[in-house]
């Protein structure tokens, strides 16, 4: 059977890939945003996380003006162990802003309900995790376009041993360069340990299209995506 240790660290690996399809890619911190009624976005990265790597995918619908709902899934091989470990991750959101300005404070709630699959190779062990978080969102935009995003939450979490709840928090940033290039700047973390910080830009092609990229540190690991994503 796998140690309490080694569970909470694969518990840690789903905290950090289930909200990174959330927020728009490079980052994880959400913004106080919602797509207008009847908007689609299909968001996709990769996602490396110390020896862990695989695709995040996220599937966005605004149902209201005031309501975004989402679909999203993880696939991930961690390399620290050989046979590598798998894990296959599904989740939905919904988020609700009943606050929204083009400038200055914006505000709402988040509930994300995710599970995922875990499929320990090396001792051919098979278990699967539930993680339910509730998060209140605040962004903050600036005439210039700059804007600043605030998340804290509480995640409940369970897995075969280990029935947890956690606060999450975050603080980040999108600095304007142009209208068309963001500089990102991230913080954030959970009270069972050390924060991240990552760096990242995002480059609007055309559209409703951009790419991006990060790069990020924290708890002894160094980890990083490139994504893209598509609203229309």
């Amino acid at each position: 059977m796998p140690t309490k240790t080694k569970l909470a660290l694969i518990a840690v690996l789903m905290v950090l890939a289930l909200p990174a399809v959330r927020a728009e890619p490079p980052m994880t911190v959400d913004d106080a945003g919602v797509m207008e009624r009847g908007g689609l976005k299909i968001e996709a990265a990769w996602v490396r996380d110390h020896k862990a790597r695989g695709p995040d995918i996220a599937l966005g619908y605004g149902l209201r003006d005031d309501l975004e709902l989402a679909l999203n899934a993880s696939f991930g091989h961690d390399h620290a162990l050989t046979p590598s470990t798998h894990m296959r991750a599904f989740g939905m959101s919904a988020k609700w802003l009943p606050w929204v300005q083009q400038t200055g404070w914006s505000a709402g709630v988040s509930v994300n309900l995710g599970h995922a699959r875990v499929h320990e190779r090396a001792t051919q062990h098979r278990h699967s995790e539930r993680n339910l978080t509730f998060m209140g969102l605040a962004t903050f935009v600036t005439p210039p376009g700059h804007k600043l995003h605030l998340n804290l939450g509480r995640e409940h979490l369970r897995t075969p041993n280990v029935r947890d709840q956690i606060t999450v928090w975050g603080l980040g940033c999108e600095l304007a360069f142009t209208p068309a290039m963001q500089l990102t700047l991230e913080y954030l973390g959970a009270d069972t340990g050390r924060p991240d910080r990552a760096m990242g830009l995002r480059l609007a092609l055309f559209e409703g299209f951009k790419v991006s990229t990060a790069l990020g540190r924290g708890g002894g690991r160094s980890f990083g995506q490139v994504g893209f994503a598509w609203e229309f």
